[in-house]
């Protein structure tokens, strides 16, 4: 990746120069202290492994403001600038010093992000498309590559009750206006994936809302989605982001299980994936490996976006993810899983409201960096080891042979199922007090991880 950092001819990101690996014992904070991105892992590259990318709409987008307090950040690709495309022009410039002095080699955006809303859709259109073909241009000068684009069907007034789901058909139609041109500039972009997330597809009352009709009218609008972007060329992968609630009462993307259930019942599994969020999966009241585990369970895993939350707030905090533990299991389930294809670890995170240094943008992405790449390491260590995948199969051997074997082929009928428990397997197991006693060692594979953390 060429270390073009002044693309647009202006510094937005002064003092500031490529972020370089100086290993654990440096006292550079503007260094990675454990990512390597050309370290070998598992005969991989960790860049390769990890797939970095950076979330335009936090980075760039994000104020500092929030419900109880205005702006903290004032960006200097916003000063001085005549119109709201001028912003736009700079702002990325701005994004693409910052990509290639991190040293990322993906981004992700919404339509809205590198483009300002125009006064009639075909203004908004074309607005879009000038900004696409800066971006194209910056692409081939930096080799950041698009990681996956989506459209913001969430913020504008008109969305206010949903997008796909919208009881006014004017609504849904505007949306479909919105969501083809996103995804021509995703293709135009030659971006990997394409994502949605349902930011208003759900209800805030059963009082005024058609449930069944709106979850109809959310598979329509997906499956035209896919058909066109297909009849377009594009041979990325659709993603599905989900999210419980927030803003709404409840998201028809609730969580993992969810979304499965929700592509099969409407024949979208083979072109759709799932994009894990880890604060929405706290917002759900799961873990984020938990979620992580049921997409790869359903062969559904395709992306990540990076962050955290804090469990004593009851929302989306999109903090960066700091913990190596969190980072080591997620790792863990995505190498078992195949690793990334198409998707990769996007930062869905911002700074706090009162990091208000240029610098604080750099240091939080490093930290995050930074955690994934310890929890590749533990996760390579525990996956090379093969003493929790051996357990896990010792466990479930009973099902590997004999009659065991057979049940899990859907070789028995219950009857005989049920003769199995009622006579041999009694005699067998049952009188002696055997079956169902084997030991789980918990306790036993949570130290066996601590001493993978810990590289013993």
């Amino acid at each position: 990746m060429a270390d073009n950092f002044f693309v647009g001819g202006k510094e937005y990101f002064p003092g500031i120069g490529k972020i370089k690996y100086e290993g654990a014992k440096s006292d550079n904070p503007l260094a990675f202290k454990y990512y390597d991105p050309d370290k070998e892992v598992g005969g991989k590259k960790m860049k390769d492994h990890l797939r970095f990318a950076v979330a335009y709409w936090h980075s760039f987008c994000a104020d500092g403001s929030d419900p109880f307090g205005s702006a903290t950040f004032h960006h200097p690709w916003n000063a001085g600038a005549k119109t709201p495309m001028d912003a736009a022009q700079n702002k990325m410039d701005a994004a693409f010093e910052f990509f290639t002095k991190l040293g990322v080699e993906f981004y992700c955006f919404h339509d809205r992000d590198i483009a300002p809303e125009g006064e009639s859709p075909s203004e908004s259109e074309k607005n879009l498309f000038t900004l696409v073909a800066k971006a194209k241009k910056l692409q081939e000068a930096t080799g950041v590559k698009l990681l996956w684009g989506t459209a913001n069907l969430f913020s504008h007034p008109r969305f206010m009750n949903g997008a796909a789901t919208n009881p006014e058909f004017g609504v849904t139609a505007l949306a479909a206006a919105q969501l083809k041109a996103a995804i021509d500039a995703t293709i135009e972009l030659d971006g990997r994936g394409y994502t949605f997330w349902g930011g208003r597809e759900g209800y805030m009352s059963l009082l005024n809302t058609d449930l069944k009709r709106e979850k109809e009218h959310l598979a329509r609008f997906l499956t035209m989605a896919r058909d066109y972007a297909r009849k377009q060329g594009f041979k990325g992968v659709f993603y599905i982001e989900p999210k419980p609630m927030e803003p709404t009462k409840h998201q028809y993307d609730y969580d993992a299980e969810t979304v499965i259930g929700f592509l099969r019942c409407h024949g979208l599994d083979k072109d759709f994936r799932l994009n894990i969020e880890a604060n929405h999966a706290e917002l759900a009241g799961h873990d984020f490996v938990h979620e992580l585990e049921t997409a790869a369970a359903a062969g559904l895993f395709g992306s990540v976006d990076a962050n955290r939350g804090d469990p004593r707030n009851g929302w989306d905090t999109d903090q960066f993810p700091m913990s190596f533990h969190e980072t080591a299991m997620a790792m863990y389930v995505i190498l078992k899983a195949g690793g990334f294809t198409t998707g990769g670890l996007n930062f869905d995170a911002k700074i706090r409201r009162n990091s208000v240094d240029p610098s604080d943008l750099f240091l939080a992405h490093i930290g995050g960096m930074d955690a994934f790449a310890v929890g590749l390491e533990v996760a390579d260590r525990i996956i090379s080891d093969g003493k929790i995948p051996a357990f896990v199969k010792q466990r479930y051997s009973s099902f590997d042979t004999g009659d065991g074997a057979k049940f899990a082929k859907g070789e028995l009928t219950l009857e005989q199922l049920a003769k199995i428990g009622t006579d041999a397997g009694y005699e067998k197991n049952g009188k002696n007090g055997k079956a169902g006693v084997s030991s789980g060692k918990q306790e036993y594979l949570e130290n066996l991880l601590n001493q993978y953390m810990l590289g013993l």
